[in-house]
């Protein structure tokens, strides 16, 4: 009976293969950026949401259209101008002259998926309107609270804040990230084969290539399961050291909070499920330590003009631990 249901608990399949099919269905489309595409689908698997970087171009965009087509569940996009409201995201009261009252018209942001393309070229103004939806899934307008469809994710994109145009992120909207995907240019090998690859399509559409591999009713079960993960006392130990590293560390002005360790839990054991284990293990944790880490701490001014990165940081923190084995 004992055999049972411990295989019963590491029957990870459904997730694997559903894990396997957006991947696919993805590559179609996308050279390389499997990184990217792998961190995704973990914060999708792990109620998180997805601050994409990168200079123009680098499929952005479109990575996290695809991503939401792979999963039959509403899409929305919003893009961010210098101009947009909050209530261009949130939605606004309607006055109906039949009833003779007002009436709630909802904003693209009440959706499944949304994506918030160029969230950085907004002022702090209509940043606010996601702060209470993003932490809580909720929306309040005019004394009244409507919540968010489940599930609820946010893709955003945003361009270098050195580029012109550009607002930098508050740390109170950073932190409400689950990972931070910082993504590179092609290498020249792939930039070949996006040339030849798109050249094939022709007149076909790259949305119309992509079948939706999930639905709503099973990614919810999905993160069900991936709360049920083993995680032992000493890997909890390990990643609470880790956080307390960032807040002692003397290149750091402002280390990471309590968020950022439970974003490394949860996060790690989405990473074990998509390797097809029910437990985590030290590599799982170190595999979401940088892209977890990178938005939520702030570099001693000293550091930043000497050139060193965020990254670079992390590095040298975990370099100096001992990881449990």
């Amino acid at each position: 009976m004992d055999e049972q249901i411990f295989h019963q608990r590491t029957d990870l399949s459904e997730l694997n293969d559903a894990v396997l099919s957006i991947r696919n269905e993805i590559k179609k489309i996308i050279v390389g950026q499997d990184e990217m595409v792998k961190l995704i689908i973990a914060a999708l698997l792990a109620d998180g949401h997805v601050l994409i970087e990168g200079v123009p171009g680098v499929a952005k965009t479109l990575t996290a259209k695809l991503v939401a087509k792979s999963v039959n569940v509403g899409f929305s996009r919003i893009q961010f101008t210098p101009d947009l409201m909050p209530s261009d995201v949130l939605g606004t009261p309607v006055f109906n002259p039949k009833e003779a009252s007002f009436e709630f018209k909802k904003g693209p942001v009440f959706s499944n998926i949304v994506l918030v393309d160029e969230i950085n070229r907004a002022p702090a103004k209509t940043q606010s309107a996601l702060l209470e939806i993003m932490e809580e899934r909720q929306a309040t307008v005019d004394g009244k609270t409507y919540l968010m469809a489940s599930p609820f994710m946010v893709l955003a994109t945003q361009n270098p804040v050195e580029q012109e145009g550009t607002y930098r992120l508050p740390e109170a909207q950073l932190d409400r990230f689950l990972f931070k995907i910082v993504v590179p240019y092609p290498t020249e090998s792939e930039e070949m084969s996006i040339l030849t690859q798109f050249h094939s399509m022709g007149n076909t559409s790259a949305m119309d290539m992509i079948q939706p591999a999930l639905d709503a009713a099973r990614v919810t079960a999905l993160r069900q399961q991936i709360k049920t993960q083993i995680v032992e006392e000493k890997l909890l130990q390990f990643i609470a050291k880790l956080i307390h590293q960032t807040r002692n560390h003397k290149s750091i002005y402002l280390g990471a909070s309590p968020r950022a360790s439970l974003a490394i839990m949860n996060a790690s054991k989405a990473m074990a499920a998509m390797n097809g284990r029910d437990f985590v293990t030290p590599d799982d944790i170190l595999s979401v330590v940088t892209p977890v880490l990178r938005h939520r701490i702030i570099l001693a001014p000293d550091k930043e003009m000497e050139g060193i990165s965020e990254d670079d940081v992390i590095k040298q923190i975990i370099q100096g631990m001992d990881v449990p084995r």
